[in-house]
């Protein structure tokens, strides 16, 4: 959808839709998209607000995308690999696409919310690596379900030509050339 197909390019945080989500003690956040719904189609932006003593998201990697953070206000801990570094408002990061040595994560440290804008390209289809669980996940779209995960551990247990037989080639071959 393109701009000009939702009427005006602009969208003021308090009118977007907010999404909350949680996960056990350590993952909580509000996230508000803004360039999805303006017709946004290569890079996405949101702002996420993060309570103290929790992080939005598990340590994660893309292969395809890279992601940047402006942090509006707060202060927190931001890890990128095996390496932390602190983060207050006005801090400005780039995660750069990459294996392992690239995992990245927003954690508040501070005593009040972390808020931050995030910004991001949106390649698809993106592999995601998690290295604190130990598993890959590969997002193809962008609606929900669009994304399938792996433990990687598991990784190798199925082959190339797993459950290829040929049967379809020797059917083609049987109906002769059209």
């Amino acid at each position: 959808m393109a701009t000009s197909d939702v009427g005006s390019p602009i969208l003021n945080l308090a009118d977007a839709q907010r999404h909350d989500g949680s996960h056990g003690e350590q993952f909580a956040y509000s996230w508000t998209a803004l360039a999805a719904p303006l017709g946004a189609r290569t890079i996405g932006a949101n702002v996420t607000r993060v309570p103290p003593g929790k992080a939005a998201f598990p340590l994660h990697h893309h292969h395809a995308n890279e992601e940047h953070f402006f942090v509006l206000s707060g202060h927190g801990t931001l890890r990128i690999g095996e390496r932390t570094w602190p983060v207050r408002a006005h801090d400005y990061v780039v995660c750069v696409a990459g294996g392992p040595a690239t995992a990245h994560q927003l954690v508040n440290t501070g005593d009040e919310d972390l808020v931050y804008l995030a910004v991001s390209t949106v390649a698809l289809p993106d592999v995601v690596g998690y290295p604190d669980s130990g598993k890959t996940g590969v997002r193809v779209g962008p609606e929900p379900g669009a994304r399938f995960l792996v433990e990687d551990r598991r990784k190798g247990d199925v082959g190339y030509w797993d459950g290829e037989d040929g049967s379809p080639v020797r059917a083609l071959l049987a109906r002769g050339h059209s």
